[in-house]
């Protein structure tokens, strides 16, 4: 179901999807909080002074921050059972994550799917993001520029979205929008299909 390409760093502002989390300096003797699954172009991983390529196998720990270039995509193992899918040229920093608890991603820039399987038990998860706040707990959602604006569209679950005093609750099946940083999250409303597969396949999944 998914052909995979790599991923990159992540910036700050505003969007917090709960659902992941964010860094200091290397900690590499402390536990893995997760792997790389699948990498395809260049795709580097940084922590304080520390800049390498992040291929299929290498750990992920605290504070992570990893980066796509141009047609690169990454999928990133958090746990046992949570996916990170990254698009190209995105930067996301892996804050923290407990399996079976959640925790803390920043999406800088780039867009990403995250990926729970239903029937899970639920975990708390935070995306923070430059237009706001994502708030969920065990979901499938993909956020990220979409057409003309930056969305967040949910597949199954449920996220919140807070920015600019205003707080939407997503359901499966719905999205909201956001043109410029600052102003609150559009009300929800059903995506199509095509809209769907565009923007997954911009994190290298199809459907």
């Amino acid at each position: 179901m998914r052909k995979m390409l790599v991923s990159r760093r992540v910036v700050v502002g505003g969007l917090l999807l709960t659902a992941a989390g964010g860094g200091v300096a290397p900690s590499w003797a402390s536990p893995s909080l997760g792997e790389a699954t699948e990498v395809r172009g260049d795709v580097r991983r940084k922590q304080a002074e520390k800049d390498d390529p992040l291929t299929v196998g290498s750990q992920l720990y605290e504070n992570d921050r990893v980066h796509t270039s141009a047609e690169s995509y990454a999928t990133l193992h958090l746990g046992t059972d949570t996916r990170v899918l990254l698009g190209a040229e995105t930067e996301l920093l892996v804050d923290s994550f407990i399996a079976g608890q959640g925790g803390t991603l920043e999406l800088g820039t780039g867009r990403m799917v995250f990926d729970r399987p239903e029937g899970l038990p639920k975990v708390d998860v935070a995306v923070r993001t430059a237009f706001g706040m994502i708030g969920v707990r065990g979901t499938k959602f993909f956020c990220g520029p979409s057409r003309a604006a930056f969305a967040v569209f949910v597949e199954h679950g449920s996220v919140s979205v807070a920015r600019g005093g205003v707080t939407r609750i997503v359901a499966a099946g719905q999205g909201v929008e956001f043109h410029r940083r600052g102003e609150a999250p559009s009300e929800p409303v059903n995506w199509g299909e095509p809209r769907i597969k565009e923007a997954y396949a911009s994190v290298g999944l199809t459907r």
